[in-house]
């Protein structure tokens, strides 16, 4: 079987077919295209953009002004022991777990690309610093699916604790090149003037941003079709017996095979699924870790030019969904926590996910402002404290 599916002319027949059928669809059902494209480009103008844009620049800012090296001294000691990855690793680190998908993954292929870290350092680094956003997993996930706050909390710690997880894991695996990381930061190009690095970083930003709302629409536009060809509810249904010994629902193995495309989809049609509210918080676990195709499509669109391979952030990203639902199962048996909150709340609430565009730009501003902030005062502290070593040198 194995043979059979390594056989190029079996995988191009494939392809084809699936062109084909999407193509077929696409004539026969023109109006449930537009609506799905409109879907899509409404959640990227409402959330998408004002909440990615401002990250994007940030990080942008962080790499091109230099600011990366400041990071390295002071991150090093925590990196390179948990990790074995060098200081300059921690910005993307600290962009994907504040910033949301794909912020972390951009930062890290910024840092290969500025020559900032090696290539087994960026490989490595992929597979754990691409997460879910705090924003999204309190908001929408805790209070707009489960109507409780604890529940969000709960889940972002259990996805913050697996991804670091992983990384030490991997550390195990792979030896860190320290002589190598060490040589690379050395020869970095030099820091770009803030009017170079500006520019630079809001044209990147616009075109990291539209890469990933182009992905949404796409695959907004394919779950469309997969319901209305009755192709889901047939995968749902042979997936709900399978799973159906562990308590999963078809309306619960729906919401997996969707949340396996596209992560907020999946995760949103948790609210309705029959499923005990632990199941549904384990199957949300899983979700979020692994993160969805749109998610992997957007990373690999970066990586699509680079030497990096993709096996470490595709095994990291299953692992992190394993992880993450294993935690909370185990956990659940020792803190039990109850959907505390009525339908009535529920339906307050679920305007969340079509949250105005001015709303989502302040948060995600003034939150990339604050960590914006952080890294000035970290880079003066630095800057005074070198300053203040040249001059007991010369006395």
């Amino acid at each position: 079987m194995s043979r059979i599916l390594r056989s190029r002319t079996l995988r191009d027949a494939l392809v084809f077919l699936a062109v084909a059928f999407i193509a077929v669809f696409l004539l026969s059902n023109p109006q449930e295209a537009i609506n799905a494209c409109r879907d899509g480009l409404q959640l990227c103008a409402n959330v998408i953009v004002p909440s990615l844009f401002p990250f994007f620049v940030l990080s942008g800012l962080i790499v091109n002004l230099g600011m990366v090296r400041y990071l390295d001294r002071l991150f090093q000691p925590v990196m390179q022991p948990l990790f074995g990855l060098s200081g300059a690793c921690s910005a993307a680190l600290a962009l994907g777990m504040i910033g949301g998908y794909p912020i972390g993954a951009r930062t890290a292929l910024n840092l290969y690309e500025s020559h900032q870290i090696s290539k087994s350092e960026a490989e490595r680094l992929l597979a754990f610093c691409n997460n879910c956003g705090p924003a999204f997993l309190f908001g929408v996930v805790g209070a707009g699916i489960f109507a409780s706050g604890s529940i969000g909390f709960f889940l972002y710690l259990i996805h913050i604790l697996a991804s670091l997880l992983i990384g030490m894991l991997l550390r195990l695996f792979r030896k860190p090149t320290q002589t190598q990381s060490v040589y690379l930061r050395r020869s970095q190009a030099p820091a770009m003037r803030f009017p170079a690095a500006f520019t630079k970083a809001v044209k990147d930003g616009c075109t990291s941003t539209l890469n990933i709302c182009s992905f949404i629409v796409c695959f907004t536009v394919l779950i469309r079709f997969a319901f209305l060809s009755g192709a889901m509810d047939a995968c749902s249904a042979a997936l709900s017996t399978l799973l159906q010994p562990i308590g999963v629902s078809q309306s619960g193995a729906e919401a997996l095979l969707v949340g396996m495309i596209e992560m907020s989809s999946g995760v949103w049609g948790l609210k309705d699924a029959a499923m005990s509210v632990s199941s549904k918080v384990v199957m949300a676990a899983f979700i979020l870790g692994w993160a969805g195709l749109c998610v992997h499509c957007q990373v690999l669109s970066f990586t699509a030019e680079s030497p990096l391979s993709v096996r470490p952030y595709l095994m990291g990203k299953f692992l992190h969904g394993a992880i993450s639902a294993l935690f909370v199962w185990v956990l659940y048996q020792f803190i039990p926590i109850s959907q505390s909150a009525s339908s009535c709340y529920i339906s307050q609430v679920s305007s969340i996910c079509s949250t105005d565009f001015s709303a989502a730009l302040r948060s995600s501003t003034l939150t990339a402002g604050i960590v914006w902030g952080l890294v000035c005062l970290i880079c003066l502290y630095f800057m005074k404290k070198s300053g203040s070593n040249r001059v007991r040198h010369r006395v």
